[in-house]
């Protein structure tokens, strides 16, 4: 693969041209596949994702830009300073947001009884979580997702869309993260000093519910899902009231985030309304 005319050339049985303002993510499946310092360069200088996969085809790398805004060390300053109180009200809502994705998910399974669960766990979610309501209702939920006697630490053909999905879907929030300024590292909640995504991990948790959709709706063994689960990104998707794809809507969404933590104020923070998913997977 290599650069030509502002354009990405990916050359097979045929050469295939396609220009880089069409791109949204690159994902490099396989080991074998080469591409030129100037294509890379120029991918980054475009915060286009690349996510590069092992021998196994799973994500194991990305391509982030070192700086993903013009005044991205004003946004370093603004994100060292976040009051710890405007944080755990941004949690607060994130993860009421995830338990309420989840109860719908159960529900639509027939579990209405777990379903009502979560839902008064929802309600009962403090500022930054401090009795661990997400904790609680995580037992519940992948219970039901799960058939008897497999959990989520199985190796399972489920276990692995879940992975999958989890990645492409933090891979997503990376980008939007480094495209708006701000550093990967320094979360909202998650806290670990191993983890380079700590903010990304704690952006992508509503959105997690939807992998487990498509994820589930995924034939055991089929060949193709990677594929259906990369495809999530396009779904159609409101969010503010307006219809987009499920990708501008994580853009959509990690800007309101931004916003509240900007202004210690969680009013105007936005999640998806809807996401149209495909009958058939």
């Amino acid at each position: 693969m290599e650069l030509r005319l502002n354009s990405m050339i990916i050359r097979g049985d045929t050469e295939k041209k396609i220009f880089i303002n069409e791109i949204n993510t690159v994902i490099v499946q396989s080991t074998a596949v080469s591409m030129t310092a100037a294509l890379l360069n120029e991918l980054s200088r475009n915060n286009i994702k690349v996510i590069f996969c092992d021998e196994k085809c799973n994500p194991s790398a990305e391509l982030l830009p070192y700086y993903g805004a013009h005044n991205t060390s004003k946004r370093y300053k603004v994100q060292i300073g976040w009051k710890q109180e405007t944080k755990d009200a941004v949690w607060q809502m994130i993860i009421m947001r995830k338990i309420i994705e989840q109860s719908r998910l159960l529900r639509e399974t027939g579990k209405d009884k777990e379903a009502q669960m979560l839902i008064d766990y929802a309600a009962e979610v403090e500022m930054g979580d401090v009795t661990n309501r997400e904790g609680h209702a995580a037992k519940v939920y992948f219970n039901c997702l799960f058939p008897s006697g497999e959990s989520r630490r199985d190796d399972t053909f489920l276990n692995g869309c879940l992975n999958y999905g989890y990645a492409i879907l933090l891979s997503a929030f990376n980008r939007e993260v480094a495209a708006s300024g701000y550093m990967t590292q320094l979360g909202i909640w998650h806290d670990n000093e191993f983890n380079q995504f700590n903010l990304s991990s704690d952006l992508m948790e509503p959105f997690r519910p939807y992998v487990d959709r498509v994820a589930m709706k995924i034939k055991y063994n089929d060949e193709k899902f990677k594929y259906k689960l990369i495809d999530l990104l396009n779904y159609n998707t409101v969010i503010g009231g307006k219809s987009t794809t499920f990708d501008l809507a994580i853009r959509t969404y990690a800007k309101s985030v931004f916003q509240a933590l900007a202004n210690d104020c969680t009013d105007d923070m936005v999640f998806p309304e809807e996401v149209k998913f495909k009958n058939e997977l």
